[in-house]
């Protein structure tokens, strides 16, 4: 993702494609998402500040793992209270979830590769008996 800094007020969907290095199908499909939201003039999609900045924040939510569904949660939030602590609170809560959910994944990944190395020194060992075998 490009990290330039952009002083533009508004910007073509070609414009956030590059910058993000995205496609403009995945742009239209979180505009249809009703994630974004550009303006038209007649079929040209005007994107504003608001709108790059909620692209960024969408792509940024999907590395954490966030579904659309809780990005748009919280961009719901955000709209209804401009405080944003009610978004805050939602967000610790997602991120909380999400760790919690990642510890797990590493617990059992542990346990799998531990179940991995002994059936790895199983096989080594019924190798190596085999071997002794076929010498006496």
């Amino acid at each position: 993702m490009s990290t330039t800094t952009s002083t533009q007020s508004t910007y073509s969907i070609s414009d956030l494609s590059k910058e993000f290095d995205i496609t403009t199908r995945s742009i239209r499909f979180y505009e249809d998402q009703g994630l974004i939201k550009p303006k038209r003039r007649g079929q040209t999609r005007i994107y504003s500040l608001k709108d790059r900045v909620r692209l960024k924040l969408i792509l940024r939510g999907k590395r954490l793992g966030f579904s659309l569904a809780e990005t748009r949660r919280l961009f719901e939030l955000y709209d209804a209270d401009k405080s944003s602590s009610t978004q805050l609170n939602t967000m610790l809560d997602l991120v909380n979830e999400k760790k919690s959910a990642l510890q797990q994944q590493m617990d059992d990944i542990k346990v799998v590769l531990m179940e991995l190395n002994s059936a790895e020194q199983q096989c080594k060992a019924a190798l190596t008996d085999n071997a002794t075998r076929k010498i006496k």
